[in-house]
Order: structure tokens, then C-alpha cells, then sequence
């Protein structure tokens, strides 16, 4: 009877972040070894999907990098004009559209910046300084720049935000729940191998007392 009151009694195994509930019988063994499987096979996939977001952020970083100094550049060559400034009229340029896409990077979906269009208003080519087109040529650089720079950036936080969440469940997976179900399973296995054999020595000591009984009854 008590073995048969400790088949039915509900397990729960905790591990680091989660707890595995579980009965010691057949039906809870095949349901832990199903979803163990499945996490097993999923694990290598996950495993990829990190890789491959390591690197995507590894790239974007450097692509970050590389505008962010070419942007510091341009800041220079502007402070170099800075005396020149004062007679320049800055709303001759403008940003006049951003073409976006999207498209999936790694299994992200990401902003992709297409095209980049600004604005130069009109004004008298014969009456403005020479230097005007070096200077609407400097702030459409310096616009330019600055908008691929936010969109790079906007994209590296969806990235690196995407490799922490993968990252999360790989360790998950791996260091969990993996191991979690696997400890189950030996569990009940052991428990069910330990009746199996109480089982079979019962059975003998049962088959031992019947012979006996024959034999006393025979004499």
C-alpha cells in the first residue's frame, strides 16, 4: 500500500530557476523524456541563432564605430568654418525623407535605412559667397552621417537586445532545464526500477512460503 500511495503522490524537483513537478509513474516518465527531447533538440539551434547574433553585433558595433568618427570629423571640419557661420543661413539644408525597410537579421527584424534625401532651398548663386556650396556640402555630410548614425545604433539595441534574450535561454536550456529533466527522469526510473525488484523479491518470498505450505501439507 505504500508503495502504491508513493506512485500517485506528486513530485517536485527544484533547480536554480524553475521546478520540474512530476508523479512516479509511466505516463509523468514519457511526458519528462518528450520534453526533454524537445529541449535537446532545440538547444543547437538556439545555440546558432546566438552565434550568429554575436556576430551581427560584433559588425554593427564596428559600423558604429567607424560613423561615429567619421561624424567627429565632420564636427571638426565644421569648427574649422566656424568664423564663416555667422553669414550662413543653416535652414538652406533640411532633411526632406528617410526611405526605410525591414528585413531579418539572424532571425531579428531590424530598420534598414535605403536612402537619405535633404533639402536645399534656392538662394542667389551669384550674390552668395563661394564658399556657400563647401559649406551646404559640409552640413548635408554632417546630416547624412548623423542620421545613418542613429539608425545604426537603433539597430544594434535590437540586436544586442535579441543576443541576451537568445543568450538567457541557452543558459536556460543548457544549465536548467536540461539537466532539471534529466534528474527527473533518473528519479523516476530509479523508483521504478527499486519496485520493480521489491516487486520480484515479494514475488519470490510469496513463490518460497507456497512451496513450504505444499510441503507441510504433503508430509
Amino acid at each position: 500500500m505504500y508503495l502504491c500511495a508513493r506512485k500517485q503522490k506528486p513530485e517536485e524537483l527544484q533547480t536554480q530557476r524553475m521546478a520540474i513537478k512530476f508523479q512516479y509513474n509511466k505516463t509523468s516518465l514519457q511526458q519528462l523524456e518528450k520534453a526533454l527531447k524537445m529541449r535537446q533538440r532545440t538547444l543547437p539551434i538556439i545555440k546558432s541563432k546566438e552565434t550568429a547574433l554575436r556576430l551581427e553585433v560584433k559588425k554593427c558595433k564596428e559600423e558604429a564605430e567607424a560613423l561615429e568618427r567619421k561624424l567627429q570629423s565632420q564636427i571638426e571640419g565644421y569648427e574649422k568654418m566656424y568664423a564663416l557661420w555667422g553669414e550662413f543661413d543653416a535652414s538652406l539644408v533640411s532633411l526632406d525623407d528617410v526611405e526605410l525597410a525591414v528585413k531579418k537579421i539572424a532571425g531579428v527584424r531590424v530598420p534598414v535605412l535605403n536612402n537619405i534625401s535633404l533639402k536645399v532651398k534656392p538662394f542667389g548663386l551669384f550674390s552668395a559667397p563661394k564658399w556657400y556650396f563647401d559649406g551646404i556640402k559640409l552640413l548635408q555630410g554632417l546630416a547624412k552621417t548623423a542620421v545613418e548614425r542613429e539608425f545604426v545604433f537603433a539597430k544594434l539595441h535590437l540586436l544586442e537586445h535579441a543576443r541576451k534574450k537568445t543568450t538567457q535561454k541557452v543558459n536556460l536550456f543548457e544549465k536548467v532545464q536540461i539537466p532539471g529533466y534529466q534528474e527527473a527522469v533518473r528519479k523516476i526510473k530509479r523508483f521504478m526500477e527499486d519496485e520493480e525488484n521489491l516487486s520480484k523479491s515479494s514475488q519470490k518470498i510469496l513463490k518460497s512460503l507456497q512451496e513450504k505450505r505444499k510441503k507441510e501439507d504433503a508430509a
